[in-house]
């Protein structure tokens, strides 16, 4: 379906590209023809994530704080200076942990929601401000989540997520004028170093859903790149303000309980 110049001549940034899913898009947004900017808040392992990246193409870096308006302004300025122009946004950066919401506290709450819905807004305004509106051009897709029916022991990041779905929606309507599309990649249970972040009474009971999901496995990171690279292509020209689940049906009958049922058996083992 991809040819390997169908992001020739595009200048590509991925947020959070340093490992997992955005590792992964920011890859092969390379082999097929891209330029590429990574950013992420810690530089060292940007960096190690950018020599490796530079084997398939042209990769810049640079830390950013998707969190800080500042850095983000600064983030522009490079790719303005390297580059020119910007063609697609893929906001892939963002972090949550698992918790009751009678147990969540203001610091955990507010970290969340600063990072998953304030930090991609900022993103969205500067590099539309920056490029895409003065192009009359450009291309969005955010990495939301699999929050269609809720997302138990995760309250946070499912209310973040669910914003960032709304900015969608709505900025597809009021930039269309712009010919900037937005959409959303809602992921379900990926197979990527995320997974490895929970303690293992997470991963046990991860294990044991994969069973319940229809098509009866994880995603993996080829499968969340894949649908990026459809909806920031030209095949996709026509779609906008929608949200793409990944994830094997599971949106549509998966218990969403294992969750906060695990996070219960740590109070009451």
């Amino acid at each position: 379906m991809f040819q390997s110049n169908t992001f020739k001549d595009q200048v590509v940034l991925v947020t959070g590209g340093r490992s997992g899913i955005g590792f992964q898009i920011a890859k092969d947004m390379l082999q097929l023809g891209a330029k590429v900017i990574i950013c992420s808040r810690k530089e060292a392992p940007l960096k190690e994530a950018a020599e490796k990246l530079s084997e398939f193409g042209v990769v810049d870096y640079q830390a950013c704080d998707i969190r800080n308006t500042e850095e983000i302004q600064a983030l522009a300025a490079m790719i303005k200076e390297k580059h020119g122009r910007l063609d697609v946004l893929v906001n892939n950066a963002g972090g949550q942990f698992p918790v009751l919401a009678e147990y969540l506290n203001d610091k955990g709450w507010n970290a969340v929601i600063n990072n998953n819905l304030n930090g991609t807004f900022y993103m969205i305004r500067e590099m539309a401000n920056a490029f895409f509106i003065p192009q009359k051009q450009g291309n969005i897709v955010n990495i939301i989540a699999d929050m269609h029916r809720g997302f138990p022991g995760m309250i946070h990041t499912g209310a973040a997520r669910a914003g960032v779905e709304n900015i969608t929606k709505t900025l597809a309507q009021e930039w269309s004028d712009f010919n900037i599309r937005i959409n959303c990649v809602a992921p379900g249970i990926i197979e990527s170093s995320g997974l490895d972040t929970y303690p293992q009474p997470v991963q046990d009971m991860f294990a044991e859903a994969k069973k319940a999901i229809p098509l009866k496995r994880f995603g993996d990171v080829k499968d969340i790149s894949n649908a990026v690279a459809f909806l920031a292509s030209p095949l996709a020209s026509y779609i906008t303000g929608i949200s793409l689940y990944v994830d094997g049906a599971q949106h549509l009958n998966y218990d969403k309980m294992g969750m906060p049922n695990v996070l219960k058996s740590f109070l009451n083992p």
